[in-house]
């Protein structure tokens, strides 16, 4: 079954502990393009007004803080985010599913960190429950670029469609000419097309 197109009124963005202690597990993907591509997830639900759920686990622990950027881009959506106490399939806590399932939005853009184990668990979970759900492959990483292959086998299987950050900021955008377009153009310029 083809997912329905992505657009700003029908989709939330659920970043999934984006830490600075789990950051620095995924090997798979630049940790730099990692932060950018977050970031510019972040920017783009912030600049156009699209929800925005954010979720850590243990922040206390190895696992760290979030990422201080995304504090500094989406101060309500940071203050809100879901602080899990270990639960390692966020779908599994009701305070993380239901703040998904209170967006109102049938569609959940995902990205986490290890893609592995905090972004594939989910991903299918909130498939499974029918949403669908696109994962933003180059916002997430894993130890391996075998892990990462694995988990992107058995997300396919689940029914989440995979995908990068610019192939989604693009779709996002349908019209680089449009209103929507020239702050998609804009984030993606500052953020990725403007690194190395």
């Amino acid at each position: 079954m083809t997912s329905p197109k992505t657009t700003p009124d029908n989709a939330a963005i659920v970043l999934i502990d984006h830490q600075v202690g789990t950051m620095n597990w995924a090997k798979s993907v630049d940790r730099d393009l990692i932060e950018a591509n977050t970031r510019a997830l972040a920017r783009t639900a912030t600049e156009l007004g699209m929800p925005l759920v954010l979720t850590s686990s243990m922040e206390d622990n190895m696992q760290g803080p979030l990422m201080p950027t995304l504090e500094e881009i989406a101060p309500d959506a940071f203050a809100a985010r879901i602080k899990r106490p270990g639960v390692v399939n966020c779908w599994d806590d009701s305070a993380f599913a239901d703040a998904c399932r209170n967006t109102g939005r049938k569609h959940f853009i995902m990205a986490g960190i290890t893609t592995d184990v905090c972004l594939a668990p989910p991903a299918i979970s909130a498939a499974d429950e029918g949403f669908a759900v696109t994962a933003v492959v180059d916002a997430s990483g894993s130890p391996t670029a075998l892990t990462d292959e694995m988990a992107f086998r058995k997300m396919e299987r689940g029914g989440v469609d995979l995908t990068t950050t610019s192939a989604l900021l693009a779709e996002l955008a349908v019209n680089w000419a449009s209103e929507t377009g020239q702050k998609i153009m804009q984030i993606l310029g500052e953020e990725i097309l403007s690194r190395g």
